[in-house]
Protein backbone atom coordinates (compact mmCIF):
# COMPACT_ATOMS: atom_id res chain seq x y z
CA UNK A 1 0.00 0.00 0.00
CA UNK A 2 1.08 3.30 -1.25
CA UNK A 3 2.08 6.23 1.76
CA UNK A 4 -0.43 9.54 1.23
CA UNK A 5 2.57 12.15 -0.12
CA UNK A 6 3.46 14.68 2.59
CA UNK A 7 4.30 18.22 1.13
CA UNK A 8 6.16 20.87 3.07
CA UNK A 9 5.00 24.57 2.53
CA UNK A 10 7.27 27.11 3.72
CA UNK A 11 6.13 30.13 4.66
CA UNK A 12 7.29 33.82 3.27
CA UNK A 13 8.32 36.99 4.64
CA UNK A 14 7.24 40.26 2.86
CA UNK A 15 10.71 42.03 3.43
CA UNK A 16 9.41 45.75 1.80
CA UNK A 17 6.13 46.79 0.33
CA UNK A 18 5.39 49.52 -1.57
CA UNK A 19 1.65 50.27 -2.45
CA UNK A 20 2.13 51.84 -5.31
CA UNK A 21 -1.44 52.56 -7.04
CA UNK A 22 -5.43 51.36 -6.86
CA UNK A 23 -7.17 49.46 -9.62
CA UNK A 24 -10.47 50.67 -11.22
CA UNK A 25 -11.75 47.12 -9.43
CA UNK A 26 -10.24 48.46 -5.73
CA UNK A 27 -7.36 45.99 -5.93
CA UNK A 28 -4.18 47.64 -4.77
CA UNK A 29 -1.11 47.60 -6.85
CA UNK A 30 1.70 46.71 -4.59
CA UNK A 31 5.72 46.52 -5.71
CA UNK A 32 7.56 44.08 -2.92
CA UNK A 33 10.41 42.06 -1.87
CA UNK A 34 9.58 38.69 -0.80
CA UNK A 35 11.57 36.11 0.42
CA UNK A 36 10.92 31.87 1.53
CA UNK A 37 11.64 31.14 4.92
CA UNK A 38 12.24 27.90 6.89
CA UNK A 39 9.06 27.71 8.84
CA UNK A 40 6.63 25.15 7.01
CA UNK A 41 3.22 23.42 7.37
CA UNK A 42 2.90 19.62 6.57
CA UNK A 43 -0.01 18.59 4.22
CA UNK A 44 -0.56 14.95 3.62
CA UNK A 45 -2.29 14.98 0.74
CA UNK A 46 -5.32 12.05 -0.01
CA UNK A 47 -5.58 11.35 -3.76
CA UNK A 48 -9.77 10.99 -4.34
CA UNK A 49 -10.45 12.26 -1.00
CA UNK A 50 -13.21 14.86 -0.14
CA UNK A 51 -12.15 17.78 2.65
CA UNK A 52 -9.63 19.53 4.29
CA UNK A 53 -8.56 19.11 8.18
CA UNK A 54 -6.45 20.88 10.37
CA UNK A 55 -4.44 18.97 13.14
CA UNK A 56 -5.33 20.53 16.68
CA UNK A 57 -2.75 21.48 18.62
CA UNK A 58 -1.03 24.19 21.26
CA UNK A 59 1.84 26.56 20.55
CA UNK A 60 4.14 24.44 22.98
CA UNK A 61 4.59 21.92 19.96
CA UNK A 62 4.77 24.30 17.47
CA UNK A 63 1.18 23.37 15.98
CA UNK A 64 -0.95 25.83 15.68
CA UNK A 65 -5.06 25.61 15.86
CA UNK A 66 -7.15 27.13 13.57
CA UNK A 67 -10.82 26.75 12.54
CA UNK A 68 -11.03 25.93 8.70
CA UNK A 69 -13.78 25.15 7.03
CA UNK A 70 -13.22 22.15 5.15
CA UNK A 71 -14.17 22.79 1.73
CA UNK A 72 -14.08 26.50 1.66
CA UNK A 73 -10.30 27.50 2.08
CA UNK A 74 -6.89 27.59 -0.23
CA UNK A 75 -5.94 24.48 -0.47
CA UNK A 76 -9.31 23.11 -1.49
CA UNK A 77 -8.86 26.40 -4.40
CA UNK A 78 -5.92 25.17 -5.69
CA UNK A 79 -7.01 21.72 -6.08
CA UNK A 80 -9.91 23.14 -7.91
CA UNK A 81 -7.88 25.35 -9.80
CA UNK A 82 -5.50 22.35 -10.63
CA UNK A 83 -8.21 19.79 -11.57
CA UNK A 84 -7.41 17.58 -8.90
CA UNK A 85 -9.29 15.87 -6.57
CA UNK A 86 -8.35 15.61 -3.12
CA UNK A 87 -8.31 15.24 0.62
CA UNK A 88 -5.56 17.14 3.26
CA UNK A 89 -4.44 16.60 6.83
CA UNK A 90 -2.72 20.15 7.61
CA UNK A 91 -0.25 20.19 10.10
CA UNK A 92 -0.08 24.01 10.62
CA UNK A 93 3.06 25.47 12.10
CA UNK A 94 2.42 29.30 10.04
CA UNK A 95 0.36 31.10 12.96
CA UNK A 96 -2.90 32.36 10.39
CA UNK A 97 -3.36 36.27 10.10
CA UNK A 98 0.11 36.75 11.08
CA UNK A 99 1.26 37.75 7.28
CA UNK A 100 3.61 34.88 6.66
CA UNK A 101 1.25 33.36 4.09
CA UNK A 102 0.22 30.47 5.72
CA UNK A 103 -2.72 29.54 3.77
CA UNK A 104 -0.85 30.44 0.66
CA UNK A 105 2.41 28.40 0.94
CA UNK A 106 -0.54 25.60 1.52
CA UNK A 107 -2.34 26.23 -1.46
CA UNK A 108 1.17 26.77 -3.40
CA UNK A 109 2.21 23.57 -2.31
CA UNK A 110 -0.72 21.70 -3.62
CA UNK A 111 -0.33 23.63 -6.99
CA UNK A 112 3.33 22.45 -7.16
CA UNK A 113 2.24 18.69 -6.59
CA UNK A 114 -0.03 18.91 -8.92
CA UNK A 115 2.10 20.12 -11.69
CA UNK A 116 0.44 23.69 -12.13
CA UNK A 117 2.46 26.28 -12.92
CA UNK A 118 0.08 29.40 -14.01
CA UNK A 119 1.19 32.17 -11.93
CA UNK A 120 -1.34 34.71 -13.36
CA UNK A 121 -3.95 31.90 -12.09
CA UNK A 122 -2.60 31.05 -8.74
CA UNK A 123 -2.92 34.82 -7.90
CA UNK A 124 -6.35 34.52 -8.74
CA UNK A 125 -7.04 32.36 -5.61
CA UNK A 126 -5.21 34.27 -3.44
CA UNK A 127 -2.71 37.23 -4.04
CA UNK A 128 0.58 35.31 -2.26
CA UNK A 129 -0.16 32.29 -3.47
CA UNK A 130 1.31 33.22 -6.64
CA UNK A 131 4.76 34.33 -4.83
CA UNK A 132 4.73 31.18 -3.12
CA UNK A 133 4.25 28.90 -6.01
CA UNK A 134 7.40 30.31 -7.37
CA UNK A 135 9.37 30.52 -4.02
CA UNK A 136 12.94 31.59 -3.30
CA UNK A 137 13.18 35.21 -3.12
CA UNK A 138 11.48 37.88 -5.91
CA UNK A 139 10.54 40.96 -6.57
CA UNK A 140 6.56 40.99 -7.10
CA UNK A 141 4.41 43.62 -8.55
CA UNK A 142 1.00 44.18 -9.74
CA UNK A 143 -1.52 42.37 -7.45
CA UNK A 144 0.84 39.77 -6.66
CA UNK A 145 0.54 38.25 -9.73
CA UNK A 146 4.06 39.61 -11.54
CA UNK A 147 6.40 37.44 -10.15
CA UNK A 148 10.15 38.30 -10.84
CA UNK A 149 13.29 35.79 -9.32
CA UNK A 150 15.86 37.42 -7.46
CA UNK A 151 19.53 36.20 -6.86
CA UNK A 152 19.76 34.04 -3.87
CA UNK A 153 20.98 35.74 -0.57
CA UNK A 154 21.19 34.02 2.62
CA UNK A 155 19.33 36.06 5.46
CA UNK A 156 18.48 35.48 8.88
CA UNK A 157 15.25 36.78 10.61
CA UNK A 158 13.88 36.91 13.82
CA UNK A 159 9.76 37.02 14.28
CA UNK A 160 7.63 37.58 16.82
CA UNK A 161 3.88 36.82 16.60
CA UNK A 162 1.58 38.77 18.68
CA UNK A 163 -1.84 36.43 19.48
CA UNK A 164 -3.53 39.42 17.14
CA UNK A 165 -5.08 38.05 13.88
CA UNK A 166 -5.08 40.94 11.24
CA UNK A 167 -7.13 41.44 8.94
CA UNK A 168 -5.90 41.99 4.99
CA UNK A 169 -8.57 43.80 3.61
CA UNK A 170 -9.91 45.36 6.77
CA UNK A 171 -5.89 46.98 6.87
CA UNK A 172 -5.75 48.03 3.03
CA UNK A 173 -9.79 49.70 3.88
CA UNK A 174 -7.97 51.76 6.51
CA UNK A 175 -4.71 52.45 4.19
CA UNK A 176 -7.49 53.82 1.37
CA UNK A 177 -9.43 56.10 4.84
CA UNK A 178 -5.70 57.29 6.02
CA UNK A 179 -5.26 58.91 2.40
CA UNK A 180 -2.52 56.20 1.13
CA UNK A 181 0.34 56.73 3.44
CA UNK A 182 3.71 55.69 3.04
CA UNK A 183 5.33 53.79 6.00
CA UNK A 184 8.75 55.46 7.14
CA UNK A 185 10.33 51.69 7.72
CA UNK A 186 9.70 49.86 4.06
CA UNK A 187 6.17 48.94 4.25
CA UNK A 188 3.22 51.42 3.74
CA UNK A 189 0.50 49.13 5.43
CA UNK A 190 2.42 49.72 9.16
CA UNK A 191 0.35 53.22 9.42
CA UNK A 192 -2.81 51.48 8.54
CA UNK A 193 -1.94 48.19 10.56
CA UNK A 194 -1.42 50.22 13.78
CA UNK A 195 -4.40 52.23 13.14
CA UNK A 196 -6.81 48.73 12.72
CA UNK A 197 -4.90 46.70 15.98
CA UNK A 198 -3.16 49.12 18.13
CA UNK A 199 -1.94 46.67 20.55
CA UNK A 200 0.46 46.12 17.62
CA UNK A 201 2.30 48.68 18.94
CA UNK A 202 3.14 46.96 22.03
CA UNK A 203 4.85 44.15 20.46
CA UNK A 204 6.86 46.42 18.03
CA UNK A 205 8.03 48.19 20.97
CA UNK A 206 8.82 44.58 23.12
CA UNK A 207 11.27 43.57 19.72
CA UNK A 208 12.75 46.99 19.13
CA UNK A 209 13.73 47.46 22.54
CA UNK A 210 15.00 43.19 22.86
CA UNK A 211 17.42 43.87 19.28
CA UNK A 212 18.11 47.63 19.90
CA UNK A 213 16.81 47.84 16.50
CA UNK A 214 13.30 48.98 14.46
CA UNK A 215 11.24 46.25 13.54
CA UNK A 216 8.85 46.16 10.44
CA UNK A 217 5.36 44.59 9.56
CA UNK A 218 5.28 41.71 7.79
CA UNK A 219 3.14 42.22 5.03
CA UNK A 220 -0.46 43.54 6.06
CA UNK A 221 0.61 42.05 10.23
CA UNK A 222 0.39 40.77 12.41
CA UNK A 223 4.04 39.57 12.23
CA UNK A 224 7.21 42.11 13.29
CA UNK A 225 10.55 41.30 12.35
CA UNK A 226 14.34 42.44 12.41
CA UNK A 227 17.06 41.47 10.28
CA UNK A 228 19.41 38.75 12.09
CA UNK A 229 19.91 36.34 14.84
CA UNK A 230 17.97 37.35 18.34
CA UNK A 231 16.68 33.80 19.61
CA UNK A 232 15.96 35.56 23.24
CA UNK A 233 13.64 38.24 21.30
CA UNK A 234 11.50 35.94 18.97
CA UNK A 235 11.61 32.75 16.83
CA UNK A 236 14.81 32.85 14.14
CA UNK A 237 14.42 31.69 10.58
CA UNK A 238 16.14 31.84 7.63
CA UNK A 239 15.65 32.16 3.63
CA UNK A 240 15.10 29.40 1.85
CA UNK A 241 16.49 29.00 -1.85
CA UNK A 242 14.27 28.09 -4.31
CA UNK A 243 14.23 24.92 -5.81
CA UNK A 244 16.56 24.28 -8.57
Amino acid sequence: MTANPVLLAPAKLTRTLRVTGVRNDGLHVIEAEMVTLDLYDEIEVEPGGSGVYVVEGGVDDGVVSVDLDPFDNLVASAARLAGVEIGARLTKRIPAGAGLGGGSADAAAILRWAGYTNVVEAASIGADVAFCLVGGRATVRGIGEIVEPLPYEPATFTVITPPVHCSTPAVYRRWDEMGGPTGENGNDLEPAALAVAPELHETREHLGNATGMTPRLAGSGSSWFVEGDFPEAGLVLRTVPAPE
